[in-house]
């Protein structure tokens, strides 16, 4: 059996902290923090140090040309709605079943690499799509009984894959020209601005005096950890095995996030949420035997 080295504990470390996230974010928003007036401070902190960190690294955050300039606005837009379907998806249903649907990122991500012309559609990634949906239909049952239940929540945890999988595929030609600590940092001082408009109701509102020490570490662990430090180790251990070898660990994401969820926030996971998590990721299973990033004529 072969040993974890440097790049597996790297690897595994950004699983964990991704993963533990969606408890973190979960207990935040349950205890006193207003969806937006959160996300926008987290974002707000994690944009300054990213692009602190980008500038101390390459001298520069410029990422001109035309075309890079309006991708990176395109993939600002995907990141923010990414958040607030983020936020607003664990405000309304369990972090459980948040964890367990956005599985299907890398579902969406085939469809929307097909729908753009990046790739050939195959017999394997229709399947694929249909199993992993399958999946949702059963997590979404599960979480509450009936389709309908959480049902506001469910949608918007859909909405939360989705929107990963545009910005991820979004991002993909800028990263051919510029490195991704670059990119990370644009996008999100791009991102910051409209957020804060759109969030400016909910952080004059907040009651920020009544939030307990927990919710303030677990804000401090949400800007640090899973935007800042984990954007080094990922991208870092993808240069060094490549983004096949990582997209191993990055699917076992979802039940790790949602055995987190269970274990901290004593959220129920039911059989049929059991079922819906391992159809969607034989669903990915079987979206990944097609040949990957096959160039469309």
């Amino acid at each position: 059996m072969r040993r974890l080295d440097g790049t597996d504990v790297m690897l595994l470390a950004t699983i964990v902290i991704w993963a533990f996230n969606i408890t973190v974010t979960r207990y935040v928003l349950t205890h006193g923090f207003k969806p937006l007036a959160y996300a926008s401070i987290r974002y707000g902190g994690a944009a300054l140090l990213t692009a602190t960190a980008a500038f101390a690294l390459e001298r520069s955050l410029a990422a001109g040309g035309r075309r890079s300039v309006a991708l990176l606005g395109l993939a600002s837009t995907f990141l923010l709605l990414n958040q607030l379907a983020f936020v607003y998806a664990l405000k309304l249903t369990t972090a459980t079943t948040v964890a367990l649907i956005l599985g299907t990122t890398p579902v969406f991500t085939a469809l929307i690499s097909f729908a753009v012309g990046l790739e050939r559609p195959s017999l394997s990634l229709w399947l694929g799509a249909l199993v992993t949906f399958g999946g949702v239909a059963l997590v979404a049952l599960g979480a509450g009984g009936s389709l309908s239940s959480d049902l506001g929540g469910d949608l918007l945890a859909v909405g939360l894959a989705a929107t990963w999988a545009a910005y991820s595929v979004t991002i993909a030609p800028l990263m051919r020209r510029h490195s991704p600590f670059r990119i990370s940092a644009v996008v999100l001082l791009a991102m910051i601005v409209p957020f804060a408009l759109i969030s400016i109701g909910q952080l004059g509102d907040q009651n920020y005096g009544h939030l307990g020490w927990l919710v303030w570490l677990g804000l401090a662990y949400a800007i640090v950890g899973p935007l800042a430090l984990t954007n080094l180790l990922w991208f870092t251990a993808i240069d060094r095995v490549g983004p096949s070898r990582a997209s191993l660990f990055a699917n076992s994401q979802p039940f790790l996030a949602a055995i987190i969820a269970a274990l901290v926030l004593s959220e129920h996971i039911s059989s049929l949420e059991i079922a819906g998590g391992v159809a969607i990721m034989l669903g990915i299973l079987v979206e990944r035997r097609r040949p990957s990033l096959v160039p469309a004529d």
